[in-house]
C-alpha cells in the first residue's frame, strides 16, 4: 500500500469531504457500525471524520510500504494546518469543521499519531500495565473523541469510557494474534506468556496449545471485566448516544464470544462478527431498551461457558 490515498487533496466543498469519509468508514470491516442509525442523522458525518483519522493514520502505521516515521510526521503537520484551517487534504477538510464545530483539543488526535510511532520501534510489552499504557495512545483518545460529538466529555466520563475502548483494543489483539505476529509485533504481555508456558514459536507455528488456550480464555476473562467496568459510562449518556455506546461494547463482547466458540484457537482463523449476528445485537439492543430494560443484559458479560481461567483467581486485577 502507497501513501497516495492517505493524502487525497481536497474537495471542492465540505458535503464532498465528509462523502468521502462516509465512503471510507462504509469500506472497512470493523467490529461494530461505524456511525450507526443509532446516531441522530446530523451527527453522523462527523462520526466518519474522525472514523478516517483514526483508520487511516492507523494505515500509516501499519500498512503503507514507505517510511512509516516520516509520513506520521506529515499527517501531524496536516492536523496543525487543519487547527489553522488551512490543510489541503480531504480527510482533514472535513475534520476541520467538525473540530470547530465541537471544540475538540488536538491532544486526542495527537496521542493517535504518537501510538503509531511507537509502533515502529515498541513491538512487545513485558507487563499487562505497560500495554494498558499503551492503549491510553492507541485506543482510549477515541473515546474521548466520541465524548466530545455527544457533549459529554468530562473527566468522570472519560474514566468510564477508558475501560470500554481499552477492552476494545484488547479484544482486537486477541482477534489479531497471528497477524500482528506477522508485522513483527505480539501484544500478549510477554509476562502473561511466560506464567503460562507460551513460546513465540507457538504463535509463529500455529499451533493452540493446551497453554496457549488457557492464556487466551484468561485475557479473554480480563477483557470482559474491562468490559463491565466501562458500561458504568451509560448513565451519564442521553438516548441516541446510550444506544450506540451499548452497540460498541456488544461488538466487542461478541469477538470475545467468538473466540471462546473456537475453543480460544486465534491462530488458525481469525474469530470476526458477521453482518448478521450485529444485525441481531442492535436488534436485542432496540428490544430490551424499548420495555426500559438495560440496552445489554448482565449475562453479557459472562462467559459462555461460565468457566473461569486456570489462574483467575490469582491474577485478574486490571
Amino acid at each position: 500500500m502507497d501513501s497516495a490515498f492517505h493524502f487525497s487533496p481536497r474537495k471542492p466543498d465540505t458535503v464532498a469531504a465528509y462523502e468521502s469519509c462516509r465512503e471510507l468508514a462504509a469500506s472497512s470491516y470493523e467490529n461494530f457500525n461505524v456511525g450507526s442509525r443509532f446516531i441522530r442523522r446530523g451527527l453522523r458525518p462527523h462520526f466518519y471524520a474522525i472514523y478516517a483519522f483514526c483508520r487511516l493514520v492507523d494505515d500509516l502505521g501499519d500498512e503503507v510500504d514507505e517510511n512509516r516515521l516520516e509520513l506520521l510526521d506529515r499527517w501531524e503537520e496536516e492536523l496543525k494546518l487543519c487547527y489553522r484551517g488551512s490543510s489541503q487534504i480531504v480527510w482533514f477538510q472535513a475534520l476541520e469543521q467538525t473540530i470547530d464545530e465541537f471544540n475538540i483539543p488536538p491532544e486526542p488526535f495527537l496521542r493517535l499519531i504518537e501510538a503509531n510511532r511507537r509502533d515502529q520501534h515498541t513491538t512487545r510489552h513485558e507487563t499487562f500495565d505497560s500495554l494498558v499504557e499503551y492503549c491510553t495512545y492507541s485506543a482510549t483518545p477515541v473515546g474521548h473523541l466520541v465524548l466530545y460529538l455527544f457533549g459529554r466529555f468530562s473527566e468522570q466520563a472519560a474514566d468510564k469510557s477508558d475501560h470500554t475502548c481499552i477492552a476494545l483494543q484488547l479484544a482486537n489483539f486477541w482477534q489479531d494474534i497471528r497477524r500482528d505476529f506477522h508485522k513483527g509485533r505480539i501484544y500478549i504481555p510477554l509476562s502473561d506468556m511466560t506464567e503460562f508456558g507460551v513460546e513465540p514459536s507457538t504463535i509463529e507455528n500455529g499451533e493452540a496449545t493446551r497453554e496457549f488456550r488457557d492464556l487466551m480464555r484468561f485475557e479473554v476473562e480480563r477483557t470482559r471485566e474491562l468490559f463491565r467496568k466501562g458500561y458504568g459510562l451509560l448513565d451519564h449518556l442521553e438516548r441516541d448516544f446510550r444506544l450506540e455506546f451499548a452497540a460498541i461494547t456488544s461488538g466487542g463482547l461478541a469477538v470475545l464470544d467468538a473466540i471462546e466458540r473456537l475453543n480460544y484457537d486465534t491462530l488458525k482463523a481469525r474469530p470476526t462478527v458477521s453482518s448478521a449476528r450485529k444485525l441481531g445485537i442492535m436488534a436485542r439492543i432496540i428490544a430490551r431498551n424499548a420495555v426500559g430494560l438495560s440496552p445489554i443484559s448482565d449475562s453479557a458479560f459472562e462467559s459462555a461457558a461460565g468457566q473461569s481461567s486456570p489462574v483467575s483467581s490469582r491474577r485478574k486485577s486490571v
